[in-house]
């Protein structure tokens, strides 16, 4: 199903618009273009480690987070390491190639943004759009369209990782997994990207070939696009310094006779 849409109004009208579509349920829009996650991570601070024609490789600022994409694999795609630390047991993530980079992005965002206090659930941000969840052998959430799920696999006792996934009519498109021991607010970032209802965009050419998908077309001028990457470039900046600020904080030594926090339990 497509329609024609004309965005308007947006400075000069003199450049040439370029064809675009928006592309719906994202699952299956197709892997995207890779500097939406790249460009994140770069104004992010973190270490460019490729090398030309290799495969692409970022460094967290402290070393303690790798993610790299290589295409020259089979299967090949996203890899994704986190270091053991004091806190945190060590935990590994991968997403095949055509994991559309939002979602991709809707995980390794959240390596910028601080723990919310309370739990994370994974199948809530699902629920809420509408995936049915069932209990088995396997926890599993399965999208409105059935062409998508999250599964908590468990083989035996001490055996488990996430899967997801989703197909079209010409078989699998991708599938993700991820260690139990990925830290829980990104496996719940990962399913709220997954969940999220608004299309993505992908030029022309880039669609996939698929009955599944619902597209827009929409004209687009390249400086419109120039701006809302520019947007993440400056949300990326802002979430970097954020964490860097709330770091030092933390690690400020405290004024002697300042009052200590008051417990949990106490807080109203």
């Amino acid at each position: 199903m497509k329609k024609n849409k004309q965005f308007s109004g947006w400075g000069p009208t003199a450049q040439q618009p370029q064809q675009h579509y928006l592309v719906e349920p994202r699952h299956l829009a197709g892997g995207g273009d890779l500097r939406y996650v790249t460009e994140y991570l770069r104004a992010s601070g973190w270490k460019d480690k490729s090398k030309t024609g290799g495969p692409v490789v970022f460094d967290s600022p402290d070393k303690s987070v790798r993610i790299g994409y290589d295409p020259y694999t089979q299967p090949g795609g996203w890899t994704i390491s986190g270091k053991a630390t004091a806190t945190q047991e060590a935990w590994h993530a991968t997403f095949s190639r055509q994991t559309p980079v939002e979602i991709v992005a809707g995980f390794t965002d959240a390596l910028f943004t601080a723990r919310l206090a309370h739990a994370p659930n994974v199948w809530e941000p699902l629920q809420q759009h509408g995936w049915e969840t069932e209990r088995g052998q396997h926890f599993t959430a399965r999208s409105p369209d059935g062409d998508a799920v999250v599964r908590f696999h468990q083989d035996a006792p001490g055996q488990a990782h996430w899967w997801a996934g989703a197909r079209n009519e010409h078989g699998r498109v991708w599938e993700a997994t991820l260690t139990p021991t990925t830290p829980m607010h990104l496996v719940q970032a990962f399913s709220t990207a997954l969940a999220d209802p608004q299309p993505v965009m992908r030029p022309l050419g880039r669609v996939p070939p698929s009955q599944r998908i619902r597209t827009t077309s929409v004209s687009v001028l390249p400086h419109q696009l120039s701006a809302w990457q520019q947007a993440r470039i400056t949300a990326a900046r802002a979430a970097a310094w954020g964490k860097n600020a709330f770091a030092s904080n933390k690690a400020r030594p405290q004024a002697p006779g300042a009052r200590p926090y008051a417990k949990a339990g106490r807080m109203r």
